[in-house]
């Protein structure tokens, strides 16, 4: 296990000086499952070791949330405590960092009542709502990273032994994050820089809208005047840079929120908060969906849209080519942090500000006039394939391929 505990600090020290990048003297809230505890107790040592002035730990336990919704009062589920979303306010507004183990288990909310879940998830975003928002104009450094636990292994090695599993998860989790190179954070930064010329690529561009064609999928987006593509990271608002979510084979921009007509079908599953939705299918016209569909889990797709009404409107369009490392690994992980970097996808609900020239100083109502979407929630569902094609239409109207079987022209 020696290479193991080799590799395991070398992801350790990649998420602290790559991914939320601690800067001397900041603080660092780390949320982790209780399975994660080896890992996170490297994550704090070398957040102390670059600097951090102070690290706190919150535990998460998957089990502990089903029992809520198996046991408490109905009156439980539109409860959030505002000391909760205080706190995390206090982090941004003080210059600190946020760095967040994500792994919900794929099945575990299977069975429960769909209102209360949907009724917990809106009163959290309703009460995080002003933390998201700097989450979103990346007021501040924070990362979303994976790390393998036993349900989540379960689910996406369910071919592998059952004591086969949590290694392969690691290994899978290593692999993806460049972390067997000689030096994952120079292994980084060279693949960041792959991504930055492809965001500069498309910026210069400036499409005014993308078509794409595949299966089930017959769908024109209009990109709104002053669009911006990003990928790789991004500096937050002290103008350090940092990487937002790791793995991270994407470039992202905007959709027109009032731009969109057509139909697109899903082509991985969506983890929608512990619950799994199959087979989407969408119908928009001026930007809303207007008929949707699902082969499964329609019901709690029903529930994301309903969510406000901005849930019924695009506000990410994401690139990433079928040829990625991620889908090479030809795996379906459950996960939207992983799966979304496999695949071109799209996210429905609110657009990220940082996406259009100046957007992180308008309003909530200046950004509608610019054409981006605000919302209460934001969720990606992946539609990219081998058979995905994508025409880019320039200001003159020339159309030209960027997209082909897949990949990039």
């Amino acid at each position: 296990m020696k290479n193991f505990d080799i590799l395991l600090e070398k992801y350790a020290e990649l998420v602290v000086k790559v991914g939320v990048n601690i800067q001397p003297g900041q603080v660092l809230i780390v949320q982790s499952p209780l399975e994660t505890v080896e890992f996170t107790r490297l994550v704090v040592a070398k957040a102390y070791e670059a600097g951090a002035k102070y690290v706190q730990v919150e535990w998460d336990d998957e089990i502990i949330s089903r029992i809520r919704y198996e046991k408490a009062p109905d009156d439980s589920f539109g409860y959030y405590p505002k000391w909760q979303a205080d706190m995390m306010e206090q982090l941004a507004e003080g210059g600190g960092a946020l760095l967040h183990i994500k792994v919900p288990d794929p099945l575990l909310l299977k069975g429960v009542d769909g209102t209360k879940v949907s009724t917990a998830i809106k009163a959290a975003a309703v009460a995080r709502e002003k933390f998201q928002g700097y989450i979103r104009t990346n007021k501040v450094s924070w990362s979303l990273i994976k790390a393998p636990t036993r349900a989540w292994a379960n689910t996406v090695f369910a071919d592998l032994p059952v004591e086969e599993r949590i290694e392969a998860m690691w290994e899978t989790v290593f692999s993806m994050n460049r972390v067997g190179s000689d030096d994952p954070v120079a292994a980084w930064r060279d693949h960041i820089r792959e991504l930055k010329q492809r965001q500069e690529y498309m910026n210069n561009k400036r499409y005014k809208s993308l078509h794409y064609r595949a299966p089930g999928t017959n769908l024109k987006v209009e990109l709104p005047d002053g669009h911006l593509w990003l990928g790789g990271g991004d500096n937050n608002e002290a103008g350090v840079y940092f990487v937002a979510n790791m793995p991270t084979e994407e470039i992202y921009s905007m959709p027109h929120r009032s731009g969109v007509n057509g139909t697109v079908a899903s082509t991985l599953p969506l983890n929608l908060n512990g619950r799994l939705v199959e087979g989407i299918q969408l119908t928009f016209k001026d930007g809303k969906v207007t008929d949707y569909a699902a082969k499964s889990g329609r019901e709690h797709l029903t529930s994301l849209l309903a969510t406000d009404e901005g849930a019924s409107y695009l506000g990410e369009v994401a690139l990433v080519p079928h040829n990625s490392p991620i889908s090479r690994l030809n795996r379906i992980f459950y996960n939207t942090g992983i799966d979304e970097n496999a695949s071109c996808h799209f996210a429905l609900g609110s657009s990220y500000p940082v996406n259009i020239e100046g957007g992180t100083k308008l309003s909530k109502e200046e950004l509608l006039a610019k054409g981006a979407n605000v919302s209460l929630t934001h969720v990606d569902f992946m539609i990219g394939s081998a058979e995905l094609d994508i025409d880019g239409e320039l200001e003159d109207g020339t159309i030209e391929p960027v997209f082909r079987k897949g990949n990039w022209v």
